[in-house]
């Protein structure tokens, strides 16, 4: 498997891997699911990064928000990175994929001196706060927000 930067000609494949893993945790609405779906948005303020099996099919992305004002900043936290839309499509999950990503993400932001890295997490995410808590982040309920009715979102915080 190999991590790097989401090339332009991945970006339709990626967005319909992420919400392909959003849904099946359940229904998102359909502002949240265009988010999703919209790549090359998120490419163009941020970087998305992909796994890619040996014969280059994506296996999963993930959106890393590097410090600073940034549209798709879910936060004020001038020194931290935070990390959204972590996707791994359905049939490649139990690969290690998630921890990988999270993983490069967490080296990158503490390559341009990110002191922390943050991010959200639905209710019903289970397996993705399973992943977070072993990678060293922590529950910070200040970072816990409500941004559509009927969605509250878990704050997590990682010193790096």
């Amino acid at each position: 498997m190999e991590i790097r930067p989401a090339r332009p000609d991945e970006f339709a494949a990626l967005g319909q891997l992420t919400l392909e893993a959003y849904r099946t945790v359940g229904p998102q609405s359909a502002a949240y699911e265009a988010e999703l779906v919209d790549v090359a948005h998120r490419a163009e303020h941020a970087t998305v990064l992909v796994a890619a099996d040996d014969d280059g099919t994506p296996l999963g992305c993930v959106t890393l928000v590097l410090p600073g004002p940034n549209v798709l900043s879910e936060h004020r936290e001038p020194e931290a990175a935070s990390i959204r839309m972590l996707g791994v499509a359905p049939g490649a999950r139990g690969r290690g994929i998630g921890e990988a990503l999270t993983l490069a993400a967490m080296e990158e932001a503490r390559a341009v001196g990110a002191t922390a890295m943050v991010l959200h997490s639905a209710t019903d995410m289970a397996a993705a706060h399973r992943l977070y808590r072993r990678l060293g982040f922590v529950r910070d309920e200040a970072l816990d927000w409500v941004p559509e009715p009927d969605v509250e979102l878990l704050g997590f915080r990682l010193a790096l």
